[in-house]
Order: C-alpha cells, then sequence, then structure tokens
C-alpha cells in the first residue's frame, strides 16, 4: 500500500509526435514552465496526468482503434490525445465518418477548445460530441512505458506513444504549462545541454527514436517492439548516487550519475 513517502504513480501519457525534416527525423518537444511543479524548465514529449474526463464511458462511441484494449488503456489513449492537443495544438482526430485526420483550417476553429480542455471546464467528450469528431486512437503505437522511482514524492506511471504528425499540424505551445516548443531532431535535443534540459527518462527515448532515419522507419521499429515496465531506482556509486534502469529494456544506456533531477 502507498504511504505518504511512497506514493501510488498517477497514471499518465505521452505521445512522441514525429515528422520528417529536411534533415531527418524530426521529434515536437515543449519546455515545461519554470513554475510548474514537475520537470520544471524541462524539454519534454506533450503529456500529462489523466483527467476524470478521459474515463468517461461515453467515449466508447467517439474513437477509433481501441476494440483491444482494457479500460485503463483506452483512458491513457484518451489522456495522450488530449494533452497531445493542450500542448501543442495537435490533434489526432477524424470527423466522424471520414478517414482523414482533420485538416489544418479545421484544426484552427477547434483552437478554443485547448484552454477550456486545460482548465477542466469540460472534458474531451464534449468536444468530440459538439463538433463531431473521433479520437484517432488507432494511430498511436506504444513506446515506452515508464514510472517514477518509489523514493520520489511525486510519482507517475506513463505510457509513452509514438505517432506520425498530421499534415498541416505545425504545432505551437500553450504559453501556461509549456513557454516553448520546436521540431528538433532527436539528437539535437540531446547534444544542446545550454539550451535545452532533458531528463533522463526523456533522453533514453531520443536516444531510441534517434535509431530511426525517418517516420517510417521508427513506427516499424515501435511496432516491432512491446515496451517493457521501467521503474528506475538509485545505486550509491563512487562518485555519488547513480540512476539505474533494467538492463533489458531496449536502451543503448542504463544509468547515470544523479544531479539532483531525475
Amino acid at each position: 500500500m502507498a504511504d505518504n513517502k511512497n506514493p501510488a504513480p498517477l497514471p499518465a501519457a505521452t505521445i512522441a509526435i514525429v515528422r520528417d525534416g529536411a534533415n531527418g527525423l524530426e521529434v515536437f518537444m515543449v519546455k515545461r514552465h519554470h513554475q510548474i511543479d514537475f520537470v520544471a524548465g524541462a524539454l519534454v514529449f506533450p503529456g500529462g496526468k489523466l483527467a476524470a474526463g478521459d474515463n468517461d464511458p461515453a467515449l466508447g462511441e467517439y474513437m477509433d482503434g481501441v476494440e483491444t484494449l482494457s479500460e485503463v488503456m483506452r483512458a491513457t489513449a484518451t489522456a495522450a490525445v488530449r494533452e497531445a492537443f493542450e500542448e501543442s495544438g495537435i490533434l489526432f482526430a477524424r470527423d466522424a465518418g471520414g478517414d482523414a485526420l482533420v485538416s489544418a483550417e479545421r484544426l484552427s476553429r477547434l483552437e478554443a477548445y485547448r484552454a477550456r480542455l486545460e482548465r477542466g471546464e469540460i472534458g474531451i467528450v464534449e468536444m468530440l460530441r459538439a463538433e463531431n469528431l473521433r479520437l484517432a486512437c488507432d494511430l498511436l503505437v506504444p513506446f515506452a512505458h515508464w514510472i517514477t522511482p518509489e523514493n520520489l514524492p511525486k510519482r507517475f506511471d506513463t505510457h509513452f506513444f509514438l505517432a506520425a504528425a498530421p499534415g498541416g499540424h505545425v504545432g505551437r505551445h500553450d504559453g501556461r504549462e509549456s513557454v516553448d516548443s520546436t521540431w528538433i531532431r532527436p539528437q539535437d535535443a540531446i547534444a544542446d545541454r545550454k539550451r535545452w534540459n532533458v531528463i533522463f527518462p526523456t533522453k533514453l527515448n531520443l536516444m531510441m527514436l534517434a535509431q530511426s532515419p525517418d517516420v517510417a522507419a521508427a513506427l516499424t521499429a515501435a511496432r516491432a517492439t512491446q515496451p517493457v515496465t521501467v521503474m528506475p531506482w538509485i545505486v550509491q556509486g563512487p562518485n555519488g548516487p547513480i540512476l539505474r534502469i533494467r538492463d533489458d529494456a531496449g536502451y543503448e544506456q542504463t544509468s547515470t550519475l544523479l544531479r539532483g533531477k531525475m
């Protein structure tokens, strides 16, 4: 049972949204506001914790590709799409009865919903019902699954998805939870340590993305791999505490010297 010292992790979801750029695969990332109470100032994939409306039973009428998912994973996929929309303005949804994702023009008319969803004024199902939309959960590919270490006061059980950016959805941070955004090559996000603060889980998932030259290759690799659950732990090393992860998680790196941030 969780206690105050080891709180239960909150369910969360995020999407690594990728596109083909002039110099290879690019991923959309946002910079957290410095006053956010979790990974403040860090460069991250759009995402966040599940909201009450993500579990609404009525959502089943407005979702594609969830027939084989459990109730928990349906809510997780919903949260991933909702959070990506709130934080990036990119929406994985299609008009009911159609196959194509919403166009850039249609997306611009949905912009006002971002802030309303973030403030909890409405749930995602209200937007879908009012706008006759369906969530394109069929486009989300499971990519990673991380749980915050037990020794930290704020913990999350986060499912990472991978998805190709819808055509015409350029992405833009919300100016509230995130204060900057960029389309960036994964290797560049890792290398530019003066500009970007990248925490360990994000770094490892960027390293994995950097192995693919383009979106098609990244999606193929993700579909061929079943993510394992990763929950880091801390060990003492000769130069201080070291954050470790399981060796079979599929990452190039399995430890890092802990410097106050995960």
